[in-house]
């Protein structure tokens, strides 16, 4: 998953600044200026105008990026509604690069022969553009720790002026901004955030399984300190995009198996992960919504997109697309999967089994030599209770209570395991069992045949109840996922009762469905085995997991 605008709002604050100023004691030191901090004076002081204009200029004159719109944001705050800049006009810019992790804009200002080029990236960048010494380097790599450990994100910023021969009419700006004298001016310390259902849904994912690992192109200690508080694994500690360059397949493999932050990674790097990951066996989905994010995003077994802030090519490259660019929208996603996949499991299980006791009634009677039970209206009736069972009562069931705290399911398995075919036949045959046993007892007692009917089919339907409550859950005892809601379930059993008692009572449907008000003792008896079969459920659930034995 992606760091900013996924696990975090993209709100960004500037929330510190730091600039040099003269040694204090042993060595060179920093002034730093913090955003709303009552022991300093509400207007920013001047030591930092420079700094603050300079990251103004080095950001877009209409800003669309909210680290960008955060500085002018400060920037008309404290500097003024034009920041002093009136007239001024962008004449070159030099955009990041992998190479330099920084973005420069040069400005002609009104009545000046050189023109002033402001920089700002990340402060190894920043250093590199102003060749500092290694103690000064020392200095700035302190205070961006001491900002990145606290899970800020650091910006350096620099400023030059053009030289003569690049000012001279038709010369030609150079490839970099590398050989300008840059001058560093500080230090800009930016919040962005958590979201705060984050660390929960991290949580969750780890319950089921799921392996949560943040790549972003922040500073690495940033990286660190925001996975830390999502509850991301930083045992493996950081990799950044140069170790992934710079590794071959094999240690990539190992290594990105067993880290979960990964810091200033390029798009064309996050492909790379991808391809390691999917090469060490792993089942991977990857967020994106950059145009160069799409190769990743196709690369993933699921690529997931964001709604709100991705490309159209990210959109078009991805298996699914957010309408809400947050990370706890894929966990739902994830949960809802899961519970979808386990209703079509119940579902599936429920018609094998209905079917078994079906077709042994249709075929008993002629096997023992006595008169159909079961007509075309029968069959036609039961399947009216089937079909919305499995419609509609399955699909809206809830979530099991271990369902986010099982492990993920192998893909190459099939959606219904033979464990779970054997359930269904075993819940099948004992439906048969019981329901034939009724038969044939209430047959031999001298029962008429239309009065038999209509005891058997009572008792038919009631076991098709019955089923349906038994596959409600693989997992919770009969009462536990008897007091879960289920508005459906109880409108197609209402339904179906109320169908059942106009079948057996009203003298028209009677003739219909050739029935005869049975005696009261074989409608009880009828209901009773029918709900018997609740209790036995659990003992078919047993003999479905034994595995059956193989001949020497």
């Amino acid at each position: 998953t992606d760091k900013t605008g996924t696990l975090t709002w993209n709100r960004m604050a500037v929330t510190d600044l730091a600039v040099a100023k003269p040694a204090v004691g042993a060595g060179p030191a920093l002034q730093v200026w913090t955003a709303g901090d009552t022991a300093l004076e509400a207007a920013l002081p001047v030591a930092f105008h420079a700094l603050l204009e300079a990251a103004v200029l080095a950001s877009q004159p209409e800003p669309f990026d909210p680290m960008e719109r955060a500085f002018h944001a400060l920037g008309q705050e404290h500097l003024g509604p034009a920041h002093g800049h009136d007239g001024w006009e962008l004449v070159h810019a030099w955009g990041l690069t992998p190479e330099l992790l920084a973005m420069s804009h040069v400005w002609q200002a009104p009545g000046q022969d050189r023109p002033i080029i402001s920089a700002k990236g990340a402060p190894e960048a920043i250093a590199l553009l102003c060749r500092l010494s290694e103690e000064q380097a020392a200095v700035w790599r302190q205070a961006a720790q001491a900002f990145t450990s606290r899970g800020k994100r650091v910006l350096a910023v620099a400023q030059a002026v053009a030289t003569a021969q690049t000012t001279e009419p038709g010369a030609p700006w150079p490839a970099t901004p590398h050989g300008f004298e840059f001058q560093p001016l500080g230090l800009v310390a930016l919040a962005d955030p958590l979201r705060p259902e984050v660390p929960a849904a991290v949580a969750e994912c780890r319950r089921a399984g799921v392996r949560v690992a943040m790549v972003t192109g922040d500073h690495p200690g940033t990286a660190l300190a925001i996975a830390a508080q999502a509850g991301i694994d930083t045992a493996g500690g950081v990799l950044t995009g140069a170790d992934i360059e710079a590794m071959d397949e094999a240690t990539l493999r190992e290594q990105a198996l067993r880290t979960s932050v990964f810091a200033r990674v390029m798009p064309q790097q996050k492909l790379k992960l991808v391809q390691a990951l999917r090469a060490g066996g792993e089942v991977v989905a990857m967020t994106g919504d950059g145009v160069n994010d799409a190769p990743a995003l196709k690369a993933a077994h699921i690529g997931i997109a964001m709604g709100r802030r991705g490309t159209d090519v990210a959109r078009e490259a991805a298996s699914l697309v957010l309408m809400e660019d947050d990370f706890g929208a894929i966990v739902k996603g994830l949960r809802l999967g899961r519970r979808i996949l386990d209703n079509v499991r119940k579902g599936m299980v429920f018609v094998l089994a209905v079917h078994v006791p079906i077709a042994g009634l249709a075929l008993l009677p002629l096997l023992l030599g006595w008169p159909p039970l079961l007509t075309p209206v029968h069959i036609a009736f039961l399947e009216l209770v089937i079909d919305p069972v499995c419609a509609i009562v399955f699909e809206a069931e809830g979530d099991e209570d271990d369902l986010m705290a099982r492990p993920p399911r192998d893909p190459a398995a099939p959606i219904i395991s033979s464990e779970l075919v054997r359930l269904g036949l075993w819940q099948g045959a004992a439906t048969l069992a019981a329901v034939g046993a009724l038969y044939v007892g209430l047959w031999q007692a001298g029962g008429g045949g239309a009065q038999v009917r209509a005891a058997v089919f009572t008792a038919l339907v009631t076991a098709v109840g019955a089923l349906v409550l038994a596959n409600r859950s693989f997992s919770a005892g009969l009462w536990a996922h008897l007091k879960r809601p289920n508005r459906a379930l109880w409108a197609v059993l209402g339904g179906t009762s109320l169908l059942l008692l106009c079948a057996l009572g009203v003298p028209a449907l009677q003739a219909v469905f050739s029935f005869a008000a049975p005696a009261p003792l074989h409608t009880l008896l009828a209901v009773g085995v029918g709900l018997a079969l609740l209790p036995l459920m659990p003992l078919m659930g047993l003999l479905a997991r034994r595995p059956p034995r193989r001949r020497a």
